[in-house]
């Protein structure tokens, strides 16, 4: 029971040198279905030099629920996050970035979600714009999940409901001295082990996490190593003051080696980066690798991630570099092969599979493993075992509003086949196939008006790749039937390409 007076959710908000970027943000909390006297939104202008601290006093002259405080520049969101807490008066906090939005009904959802549970906690579906999103996380709702029953940690952004109690009885805040990288990393994953129950709500898109086409967010700016890496042991530090050796220590800890340290080794990322950058980050990797990871924690990577951490622990940084180039051209392939339409429901057939440079990805045959096909010499085998991964191998299909980025898993039956090479080698790769079948008066809750795109999701020995499928479907109205537009027919893909360019 809220008591009299008091809003049901405060939204936070660092703003600096944002303009007319910030419109966005704005708009999304005046439309929101939480009437404006039961939430408040709490900006806080971090010494901006635009017209940012202007367009908020304007904005909060007009709303009375909406507030501004300026301060001097602080340089990183953590000071202007702890003082919106201070002055927060919501039984619950939410913070969000100022070039970001929400989905009209995401705070009405998000807490009537944490009263009806009475979560310490509740992570509402995000939608990625230029940024990566969890993705299994939001597989399905969640409203006991713990970082033992639940993919958790691969979702520490503060762009979060907390209660503002919870907060403050544990002192939650956020880093503060200059610009600390990953600042809501030290915050996130002591909630998760505080919290008394977290929700996960994944039947409504809640948050559009977006990057700026001039990318000028304030942490866009390429990371220092060595004070990055020390956040990266700072946030390890609370993994391991909370679990005991083991499984679970080692699971947690795998996020960070597979996000901020594998991920910046492979590919595009690699191949894009500066040499004298990439040798810092390399070694940096390579000292906690050594110096904080278990075995179990490289070992529990897929096969590509684990020839990574392989190369990078044994200083064979030429070798990353050869298997970057390879790695770059990765990408999923699918196609469809048929659909029936019947009313509001249409069944989809697809086969997909990965390629890298137009050839399959290949896997040999090895004492009765499959052993991943790499262009680089000198990996132990047991590190390439994909035997694993190729039975856990999966196809998705997806299907994404063109609108706003809602992107649904559809339920499919899938196989996997596996196909020799024609030379007769103990060698071959995967095709994966699928049938959906998409109900267009239930999807989404029957929020469907829009333009619904599908995509074929590849997983596959540590990849997930997209691949675009040409088909798209168009409801005038929300449970309407779909008209298709089969964008195999040249006519319709050309119409759909104009469309894509000018959108851009």
């Amino acid at each position: 029971m809220v008591d009299v007076g008091v809003p049901k959710v405060s939204v936070v908000v660092p703003a600096y040198n944002c303009g007319r970027h910030i419109e966005k943000l704005v708009a999304s909390l005046l439309r929101q279905s939480l009437p404006a006297d039961e939430f408040e939104a709490i900006f806080v202008d971090d010494g901006s030099t635009d017209d940012t601290g202007e367009r908020l006093d304007r904005l909060a002259a007009a709303h009375p629920h909406i507030r501004v405080v300026h301060i001097e520049n602080s340089g990183w969101p953590s000071r202007p996050r702890n003082l919106g807490i201070e002055r927060a008066r919501g039984e619950y906090v939410f913070f969000a970035d100022d070039d970001d939005w929400f989905a009209d009904q995401a705070l009405e959802r998000l807490y009537d979600c944490a009263a009806k549970y009475d979560a310490d906690l509740v992570i509402g579906k995000m939608a990625g714009h230029g940024r990566g999103v969890p993705r299994e996380l939001f597989r399905k709702n969640r409203f006991d999940a713990t970082l033992e029953n639940a993919p958790l940690i691969d979702s520490l952004t503060c762009h979060k409901l907390f209660r503002r109690s919870f907060l403050n009885e544990h002192g939650l805040r956020f880093p503060e001295g200059g610009k600390r990288r990953l600042e809501d990393h030290s915050v996130v994953v002591r909630a998760y082990f505080l919290s008394r129950r977290t929700c996960v709500l994944s039947d409504y898109t809640c948050y559009h996490h977006a990057q700026r086409g001039d990318a000028r967010n304030v942490t866009a700016a390429r990371l220092e190593p060595s004070s990055y890496f020390e956040s990266v042991r700072d946030a390890l530090d609370i993994v391991d003051a909370n679990t005991e050796p083991g499984p679970l220590r080692d699971r947690l800890h795998r996020r960070w080696l597979r996000n901020e340290m594998i991920n910046r080794l492979r590919g595009k990322r690699l191949l894009d980066a500066p040499e004298d950058w990439l040798e810092q980050v390399a070694l940096e990797t390579q000292k906690i690798i050594q110096d904080r990871f278990a075995p179990g924690v490289a070992a529990g990577l897929p096969p590509l991630q684990r020839a990574v951490a392989y190369l990078t622990e044994r200083g064979r940084f030429a070798d990353l570099r050869r298997l970057a180039h390879w790695e770059a051209g990765i990408a999923g392939h699918g196609r469809v092969d048929g659909f029936e339409l019947d009313d509001r429901t249409v069944t989809v057939r697809v086969a997909a599979e990965l390629r890298s440079g137009g050839q399959p990805i290949g896997f040999r045959t090895e004492n009765g493993r499959d052993v991943l096909v790499l262009p680089v010499d000198e990996i132990a085998p047991e590190v390439l075992d994909s035997t694993a991964q190729v039975r856990k191998a999966r196809l998705d299909v997806v299907a994404r509003r063109r609108e706003t980025g809602d992107e649904i898993f559809l339920p499919v039956t899938f196989e996997t086949e596996r196909v020799g090479e024609p030379t007769g080698a103990d060698s071959g790769h995967l095709v994966h196939r699928a049938t959906t079948t998409i109900d267009f008066g239930a999807l989404n809750g029957g929020r469907t008006r829009g333009s619904w795109l599908l995509k074929a999701r590849i997983t596959n020995a540590g990849w997930t790749e997209d691949a675009r499928l040409p088909l798209l479907f168009i409801c005038p109205a929300d449970g309407a039937p779909p008209r298709i537009r089969d964008e195999r027919k040249v006519w319709n893909w050309l119409r759909s390409a104009v469309g894509r360019r000018i959108r851009r």
